[in-house]
């Protein structure tokens, strides 16, 4: 079972940046896609971006388009989200994942029966 730690969150101002990064380890990283997921308060848990197993494809969510970056460095056992033009309505637990099988990619639609291990989750505050 891999097991997964997340860092990186804080607080930061409207249109500020912050980089997330998620270190796994218990498994081969390099065969697992890896996803960002977040959860605001009174809200569901929702898909932000994801990366395929050697980072060839990625993902994201339309609300971060453009203004989030996934990446991975698997000679690390890391995942990265960088995070830049932040607003107020990116505030939430973000919490990464893991795909519970290898070569299999993560997409919005994935079944969350479908993921492995989640991390204990790293809160990002933007204030106004």
């Amino acid at each position: 079972q891999v097991q997964l730690v997340e860092s990186g969150g804080g607080l930061v101002q409207a249109g500020g940046s912050l980089m997330l990064s998620c270190a796994a380890s218990g498994r081969t990283f390099s065969r697992y896609a890896m996803a960002w997921f977040r959860r605001a308060p009174g809200k569901e848990r929702e898909f932000v971006a994801s990366i395929t197993w050697g980072g060839g494809s990625t993902y994201y969510a339309d609300s971060v388009k453009g203004r989030f970056t996934i990446s991975r460095d698997n000679a690390k056992n890391t995942v990265h989200l960088q995070m830049k033009s932040l607003n107020p309505e990116d505030t939430a637990v973000y919490y990464c994942t893991t795909h519970s099988l290898p070569f299999r990619a993560i997409v919005p639609q994935t079944r969350s029966t479908d993921f492995g291990s989640w991390g204990q989750g790293t809160q990002v505050t933007v204030s106004s």
